[in-house]
């Protein structure tokens, strides 16, 4: 079994749900899994965090979507853990590595997005350039709310899946 998700196992549901928010940024994620625990082994944990996202509310969405710095800041928020600010960056590293005038480009079209929806754009930026990610932002900001809604819930999925790996080791 892999040493993390073995400590992990054995951690107190305190220690398990605090050292896991990390990957997705949603409370109620973090106590579903710790209360799931133990997990066998890392193909057990990846599929009870999509059960366990996919079982919750918009609520705890927008929560998770919260703990994430805009696509293209360089700051992270004083609440956001220390590994979550440094997957991210990791994770944006085509948007850091982008010419001043895509990187004003993509300033303003998240805060035109965050008017229309109300929340930050959410997009699994791993491996992804500026440019690709402002094309998927303008065609996302062609979606209803709750359309959009569920594309952004899709898409911290797929961080949450990232983030999951990395911390596993995997």
């Amino acid at each position: 079994m892999n040493q993390v998700l073995r400590r992990w196992n054995q951690a107190s549901r305190a220690e398990a749900v605090g050292e896991i928010v990390a990957c997705c940024g949603a409370a109620a994620w973090s106590a579903m899994l710790a209360e799931r625990r133990p997990f066998p082994d890392e193909a057990s944990l990846l599929a009870a965090s999509d059960e366990a996202w996919l079982s919750l509310a918009p609520s705890d969405w927008l929560e998770a979507f919260r703990s994430h710095p805009r696509i293209g800041e360089t700051s992270a928020k004083a609440s956001m853990p220390a590994q979550s600010a440094s997957w991210s960056r990791q994770e944006q590293d085509g948007v850091s590595t982008s010419t001043e005038p895509v990187k004003a480009t993509l300033a303003d079209a998240n805060r035109a997005y965050e008017q229309k929806f109300g929340h930050i754009f959410i997009v699994c930026a791993a491996g992804k350039s500026a440019v690709e990610i402002l094309a998927i932002l303008r065609r996302r900001m062609q979606n209803d709310e709750d359309t959009e809604l569920r594309d952004a819930a899709e898409q911290q999925r797929q961080i949450t899946q990232l983030r999951l790996k990395k911390w596993l080791g995997i």
